[in-house]
């Protein structure tokens, strides 16, 4: 990744979505730069700016780059085009600019809003409040620094995630995925064998959920069985058989029991279940 300066030249006067989270970024991958707001670079600028000045990080000269979408780049978009692989990988990066670049992107280049554009152009000074728009940008920058960041850390929680449910996969028996710990699993199981996973719920005790069908539309794989829904716990271990089995979602989706034994003897269950309703022939 190149290396950033000490220093990073944006606009001043009013500010949008744009250069506030293209300032956010440069805080995120260099802590402590300084943001300097001014109407016109310096005659002796050497360094980064963006959103004005023409140069790498603009987007307000003729000819200025648009993606293959038909989605112009803004400063943002530019900034993150040059750095987001460096953080995330190419198909992450190309992911989080599809959902949350380009709209930002957009607003600045069409007026067009959106939620977050709004917010953040309501950080500006109101006409007749006499505030400062250096400071009201520092704290709209805060702002977009701490939704970004958040953004950054899901998405690599999620390839930590990965991880975990792959090793899992390869240790899995009777299409019933366990997991040792609670993480995001859903991205990555609707299309692996797996009918069920079992995992340590974080209200305690051991969750089982029905893993969704590949095909979406909130089908599942293998619901629990509909006389379980709404339950009470005396009910289902009545039911079932399974001492600890404490709960049935109202729509099959999800158990919950005391034991890691018992979540999986639900889904064990469940299956047995399905087979034997299945029709013959």
């Amino acid at each position: 990744m190149r290396e950033l300066p000490d220093i990073a030249f944006t606009h001043a006067g009013r500010f949008h979505a744009d250069d506030v989270f293209s300032a956010a970024l440069l805080n995120i991958l260099k802590p402590g730069i300084v943001i300097r707001r001014v109407s016109c670079l310096p005659e002796d600028f050497s360094g980064l700016a963006f959103d004005i000045g023409w140069g790498e990080f603009d987007h307000h000269q003729a000819g200025a780059p648009v993606r293959e979408n038909g989605v112009p780049y803004a400063a943002f978009g530019l900034l993150w085009r040059e750095f987001g692989a460096s953080i995330l990988g190419e198909t992450e990066a190309a992911r989080l600019d599809e959902r949350l670049v380009q709209s930002i992107d957009l607003d600045d280049n069409t007026g067009c809003g959106g939620v977050i554009p709004d917010m953040i152009a309501d950080f500006n000074p109101r006409w007749d409040s006499g505030e400062d728009p250096d400071q009201r940008f520092a704290q709209a920058v805060e702002l977009a620094r701490q939704i970004l960041q958040n953004r950054l850390d899901s998405v690599l929680a999620i390839g930590r995630a990965y991880q975990v449910v792959k090793t899992a996969l390869k240790q899995m028996e009777d299409r019933i995925l366990v997991l040792d710990v609670y993480c995001p699993w859903k991205p990555f199981v609707s299309k692996s064998p797996a009918k069920f996973v079992v995992y340590p719920s974080q209200r305690g005790g051991w969750s089982a959920q029905c893993v969704p069908a590949p095909e979406g539309n909130g089908a599942l794989k293998c619901p629990f069985p509909e006389e379980w829904a709404g339950r009470s716990p005396e009910e289902l271990a009545a039911l079932t058989g399974i001492p600890t089995l404490r709960f049935c979602h109202n729509n099959r989706f999800l158990t919950a029991a005391e034991t890691m034994e018992d979540a999986r003897a639900a889904c064990l269950l469940a299956m047995k279940a399905a087979r034997e309703g299945a029709p013959k022939g």
